[in-house]
């Protein structure tokens, strides 16, 4: 190991130590969670980005053949306060260093993470570096990009099964909404996010799921008549960067948050029984509530830290959708009911339109 550092483009820089030799460049994050790594690191939605570990310690129980959320791993890179190469867990395969480095994903460990938080807190996300020395002119920011395109699935996959059919949008979704699908019997086709109207009804579904995916919903405003048109014909579900798109392609804005949702103890309350649940969030854009006016959706959840919105309906076509992970793997399994509840809209008998209670 040797020295490495965290440059930020706001010129502050943390030391730590570069367990193999590589160099990274994202928009730097933090997520709170105390567990649940390998399913973080290999959630599409990270990809473009820098993921800062609030918890001190990773790696503990190693990494398992069964718990990664995609096949690849697509963010830039880790940085973490201690990482444990020694791990002890019946089900362990890797260690963590061991995983970043065979998936060639920079890695900084020893950095005063506690503080490093604190600042993006303070100040926002914002682009940094992971770099072997400190460079002694200006770094040269690349300009931001849609990483979808890189996440989402090239062709059309399908997963018999016996129940009804779920077409899933894939902007970069996490294994874990296809087996929460599965698991309710759905047989479910995964297509691209860019796949035409046209294309979705000739696969004949009985409904839609917009998935969860990377960066800034706007990126994608050449989707938004075909996610409209979907979501005027069949009942949709939408999830994180699927909600967000949904009420973009229905005349709504968002916007950028300081420092995003990541972690998997968010508060979140449903509006129709006050009842709150906690939620696994990984996001950093939301649905401005002003800007609802005159779509036709109602907010169902908010985040009481924030206040932001978390769920939506709509009062004219069947339209669902949520900021936070239902499938919330790793994270609690509060809100899990809500795909079981999407199944009902889409098979109960004379019924139109099924809220999510």
């Amino acid at each position: 190991m040797k020295k490495g550092y965290l440059v930020l483009e706001n010129g502050e820089v943390f030391e730590g130590v570069l367990p193999y030799d590589t160099e990274a460049t994202g928009e730097v994050v933090f997520n709170t969670s105390m567990t649940g790594y390998q399913e973080i690191i290999s959630d599409p939605s990270y990809a473009g980005q820098i993921i800062v570990f609030c918890y001190p310690q990773i790696g503990n129980y190693g990494l398992n053949d069964l718990d990664s959320e995609s096949e690849h791993l697509h963010l830039h890179g880790v940085v973490t306060g201690e990482q444990c190469d020694t791990p002890s867990h019946y089900l362990s395969k890797h260690s963590f260093a061991s995983e970043l480095s065979q998936k060639n994903v920079p890695s900084l460990t020893g950095v005063d993470t506690r503080a490093l938080v604190k600042m993006l807190r303070n100040h926002g996300t914002m682009k940094g570096k992971i770099m072997s020395e400190i460079p002694a002119g200006k770094i040269n920011w690349n300009e931001g990009k849609s990483y979808v395109p890189t996440v989402s699935v090239q062709e059309s996959i399908s997963y018999p099964n016996e129940g009804s059919h779920i077409v899933l949008i894939d902007y970069g979704y996490k294994k874990s909404i296809l087996t929460s699908l599965q698991s309710l019997g759905c047989a479910v086709t995964v297509v691209p996010y860019h796949t035409t109207f046209d294309q979705i009804v000739n696969l004949n579904p009985d409904g839609v799921v917009l998935s969860n995916g990377p960066g800034d919903p706007e990126a994608l405003s050449d989707c938004y008549d075909t996610i409209r048109i979907i979501s005027e014909t069949y009942p949709v579900f939408g999830i994180c960067l699927g909600h967000q798109l949904l009420a973009l392609a229905h005349g709504a804005s968002t916007r950028k948050l300081i420092f995003g949702h990541r972690g998997s103890n968010h508060p979140v309350k449903h509006v129709e029984t006050s009842k709150v649940y906690i939620t696994s969030q990984n996001h950093g854009y939301e649905v401005v509530q002003e800007s609802l006016s005159g779509t036709g959706f109602v907010t169902t959840f908010i985040n009481l830290n924030d206040g932001t919105v978390e769920g939506l309906m709509h009062k004219k076509y069947n339209i669902q959708s949520v900021q936070f992970h239902p499938e919330a793997h790793a994270g609690p399994s509060d809100t899990a009911y809500l795909f079981d509840a999407f199944i009902q809209q889409i098979t109960r008998t004379g019924d139109q339109h099924y809220a999510f209670t």
